[in-house]
């Protein structure tokens, strides 16, 4: 069994073109089925998609890495070049290795963090729904969340680590003399949101307000920091009102265009506006970051600030790659024992297929009214001639070569002693 991965993420790729291969949690499972029925045998699969990340882990007796990259280019709407110029790809270790350290928070932008552990277990979650989750996936995964527990347990991987939400406010802090002051929106009502909104909180901006498509949803989120809520429809209207904005929502097209932030900008009276956008793809319209008095950053923008606590960690860092590389090497002799497997049960049957054989002829032999002692012996040589013929009749025949290579194995399986 071969598993192999196949990624792209905030290391390899730019924030437009990761945009392109971004899957909400319920495109998943039919986007795993297409990829699937694209072979003839079906391998196991497993999607993985984040803002800084998607990757498809894969296993079957042969690897089809080639397959795999065409066929998630042709997703995407690139060339298999392009995606190939901003892709990894890895096979067994490796790619056991790289599971491991992402849902560790190694490969994380924000070094140690922990919201990948949960986004990696829905989209392991969505894998089994979707029937695409074999055996060895599965040992893989839970393999890495025990893997992940230990490093975050034993290590102090996540000390002082800066969130994107805590690099936010450093930024806005910069900006603003005091954000006690500011009057603060946030676009959407998911889990980055909500993390934002509670390190903005912090701060006692002077209004909070969620804007999102659902108001109930943004009703939920609002009531926990005694802020308001508004439809998005509203925002094009209200946009001048607020002097940081933070988005993060699952929209495939940008929902702030540039003539929006140009009207705002112009009832503000060129007062200064902080906006982060965190989603992928885009939120705010790239061309927006060219206004004057818009100080706009994406979550590319970011990464310089996560990683100021970098050196810190170094020791952290060294603990936890000897974890993963443990649990890697456990994995590989799990696989290494799975190629085993028919042999082992082919054995089992055929000592089986003797026993009953031994034993359905020793109890005709007590029916005939034998003697104990005397079945017993024959029960015990039935089944020693049985399990040694096969070796007997190789050393009996075959070259000089082969009957050496025969006596070696007999040696190792019959002949030694017990310690």
């Amino acid at each position: 069994m071969t598993v192999w991965a196949l990624g792209i993420n905030h290391t390899t790729a730019p924030l437009d073109l990761r945009g392109r291969f971004t899957f909400a949690i319920d495109q998943v499972e039919p986007t795993l089925r297409r990829f699937r029925e694209t072979l003839a045998h079906q391998p196991e699969a497993a999607l993985i998609s984040t803002c800084n990340r998607t990757e498809i882990y894969c296993a079957s007796e042969k690897p089809h890495l080639e397959h795999t990259l065409d066929w998630l280019a042709e997703t995407g709407g690139v060339s298999p070049a392009l995606l190939r110029a901003h892709s990894y790809t890895l096979e067994d270790s490796m790619a056991a290795r790289h599971a491991f350290r992402v849902t560790s928070g190694l490969d994380s932008m924000v070094l140690g963090e922990t919201q990948i552990l949960g986004q990696v277990k829905n989209a392991v979650r969505v894998a089994e729904a979707a029937g695409a989750l074999g055996n060895t996936l599965s040992q893989l995964f839970q393999r890495s969340f025990a893997v992940a527990k230990e490093v975050r347990t034993s290590t102090e991987i996540g000390a002082h680590s800066i969130s994107m939400a805590a690099a936010a406010v450093r930024l806005a802090g910069q900006l603003f003399e005091d954000l006690g002051e500011a009057r603060m929106l946030f676009v959407g009502a998911g889990e980055m949101i909500e993390l934002c909104a509670t390190h903005f909180a912090a701060k006692n901006p002077k209004c909070m307000v969620i804007a999102n498509r659902t108001l109930e949803r943004g009703e939920k989120l609002a009531s926990r920091f005694g802020g308001e809520v508004m439809h998005l429809a509203e925002l094009p209207d209200r946009l001048h009102e607020f002097d940081a904005i933070i988005s993060c929502t699952a929209s495939t097209l940008p929902i702030i265009g540039l003539g929006t932030v140009e009207r705002a900008l112009k009832k503000r009276k060129r007062r200064p506006m902080f906006m982060v956008d965190l989603a992928v793809p885009r939120d705010i319209e790239q061309e927006v970051k060219a206004l004057e008095d818009v100080y706009l950053y994406t979550v590319d923008d970011l990464s310089s600030v996560v990683q100021t606590a970098q050196a810190s960690r170094q020791a952290a860092v060294a603990q936890a790659e000897a974890i993963v590389d443990a649990g890697v090497m456990s994995f590989m002799h799990w696989i290494d024992q799975r190629g085993s497997v028919p042999l082992i049960q082919q054995l089992n049957a055929q000592a089986d297929e003797w026993r009953a054989h031994e034993i359905a002829r020793a109890r005709k032999m007590l029916a005939r009214g034998a003697d104990v002692d005397a079945v017993l012996e024959a029960l015990s040589k039935g089944l020693t001639q049985k399990m040694l013929h096969g070796a007997m009749a190789e050393l009996r025949a075959g070259d000089a070569q082969a009957r050496e290579h025969v006596s070696t194995a007999i040696h190792h399986f019959f002949l030694r002693k017990e310690r």
